[in-house]
């Protein structure tokens, strides 16, 4: 009886909202830590999401082609940094399977392979599919990838285990990041640079021996949003101050990193005026 009456005198909430602000009530009365309040948080709002709100959409998605030649296919996965690509055959949305980036190795040492045989079977799941729903697959049949579809049985996007669990515990560092780095442009494989969005421009203009403007921004990422009019996307690439910068790893509407090279100087046309 007492219990119902504490109840009745003080009601729980009885909608999402009211206890996403009880949530944030226990941490005010530090009974449970603002860390602990985000993930609850998270997991309350992954609850009414769906693959489609968080899928990368198929223009972005780094694809490899079934067809190509082995130095192509290595030059994608060295120039992307992933560690799973979906295979397409004959044209993009016709996905045959998942390639692990190091299965990739296996060609190298024995070219007699058939790249065929080290494909993995693609997951489809409609962009309807809840995310906790999703999540309880991912963990329970151990794929870290899922191909996303329409309601036409279209390639919509895709998503990755990280992509979900990030909705609830917030960004998670990975294999580009390198807090203790001092640095925030490396040198890759193929002479170009990888350089971290909000690596300082006079760094960069340090590295490349360039003059890029520093009076208005700090950083590479605020600059080249900047030349762009919005914050470019995976796979894009925008030319600054006689530098290519494209866009390799974009997160949470900023872009991580980009890879840096000379932009292409342009031959002038030659000029048909006998006086020119």
């Amino acid at each position: 009886m007492f219990e119902r009456l504490i109840e009745f005198l003080s009601p729980g909430p009885d909608s999402k909202t009211q206890l996403i602000e009880s949530l944030a009530d226990a941490e005010q009365r530090e009974l449970i830590e603002p860390e602990s309040r985000i993930m609850l948080e998270g997991v309350l709002r992954m609850a009414d999401m769906s693959a489609g709100d968080v899928m990368v959409a198929a223009p972005r998605m780094d694809l490899l082609d079934i067809d190509a030649p082995y130095d192509e296919l290595l030059e994608v996965v060295i120039h992307t940094a992933h560690s799973r690509f979906p295979v397409f055959e004959d044209r993009r949305d016709n996905v045959i399977g998942i390639l692990m980036a190091k299965d990739l190795l296996k060609l190298q040492r024995a070219p007699e392979l058939n790249l065929r045989t080290l494909l993995r079977p693609a997951v489809f799941v409609p962009e309807s599919k809840g995310l906790n729903e999703l999540l309880r697959d991912f963990r329970s049949n151990r794929n870290h990838l899922a191909i996303v579809i329409d309601e036409f049985g279209n390639t919509a996007g895709l998503l990755t285990i990280e992509d979900v669990l990030e909705e609830i515990v917030g960004e998670i560092e990975d294999e580009f990041d390198d807090k203790d780095h001092a640095s925030g442009v490396f040198t890759l494989a193929d002479g170009s640079q990888r350089v971290a969005g909000d690596a300082a421009i006079r760094e960069v203009n340090t590295v490349f021996d360039a003059q890029l403007p520093e009076d208005d921004f700090d950083t590479i990422g605020g600059l080249v949003a900047h030349e762009l009019g919005r914050v470019p996307r995976r796979g894009e690439a925008v030319e600054v101050g006689g530098l290519r910068f494209s866009v390799m790893l974009a997160k949470g509407g900023a872009v991580r990193w980009f890879k840096a090279t000379r932009a292409e100087a342009v031959t002038p046309e030659p000029s048909n005026d006998p006086e020119a």
